[in-house]
């Protein structure tokens, strides 16, 4: 049994007429995507030729029959991409950035927290103006309603304690008594 098909002048005939125009459109239909529109078109010519009905029926022209499968395949094209999940290669896992372990970043703010804690309240209070709330040391001063020496001299000394109060983390707190120092200087003046 053989399948009836398009002749094959008559199929060249269709692909000189409508082509250009045909690939135009599904250009615009695939977003510029050249590939994409070049492998629609040739799937539309293969329905052309496996449907030679289609060239049978009284149409003044072809074009609007082959503008409509061509249509029909880009939006059957499009959903089945959207079906199926985004591939991902191996490159694209090896050059993903790791995720960070949340387990340490909870212990540590809890043991920051105890430390803060453990503070006295003027000492606390300067710490949660400063380092919390991201005040500079006259706002704090004004905040407190205390002068910005004290703010200074209470922040360098609450930070000092809790490089004592904090096991392990002498190296970050000496760097945050440092920033501190830095950052008491700078607003200061």
């Amino acid at each position: 049994m053989t399948t009836a098909t398009t002749d094959e002048r008559a199929l060249a005939e269709l692909q000189r007429e409508h082509g250009p125009a045909l690939f135009n459109f599904l250009l615009g239909l695939t977003f510029g995507d050249r590939q994409r529109a070049e492998d629609l078109l040739q799937e539309t010519l293969v329905r052309a030729w496996l449907h030679p009905e289609a060239f049978d029926a009284d149409y003044d022209s072809m074009r609007p029959w082959l503008f409509t499968v061509a249509r029909r395949l880009a939006i059957d094209a499009r959903r089945s991409r959207q079906a199926r999940p985004t591939e991902v290669s191996d490159v694209v896992l090896e050059s993903a950035p790791a995720q960070d372990d949340t387990a340490d970043s909870a212990v540590h703010a809890l043991d920051v927290r105890e430390a803060v804690r453990m503070l006295s309240p003027e000492h606390r209070a300067v710490l949660v103006q400063i380092y919390f709330r991201g005040l500079s040391v006259g706002e704090t001063a004004q905040a407190l309603g205390i002068p910005a020496g004290t703010v200074k001299s209470r922040s360098y000394y609450a930070l000092r304690l809790l490089s004592r109060n904090l096991p392990g983390y002498s190296s970050r707190s000496s760097a945050w008594s440092s920033a501190s120092r830095e950052t008491a200087s700078a607003t200061s003046t």
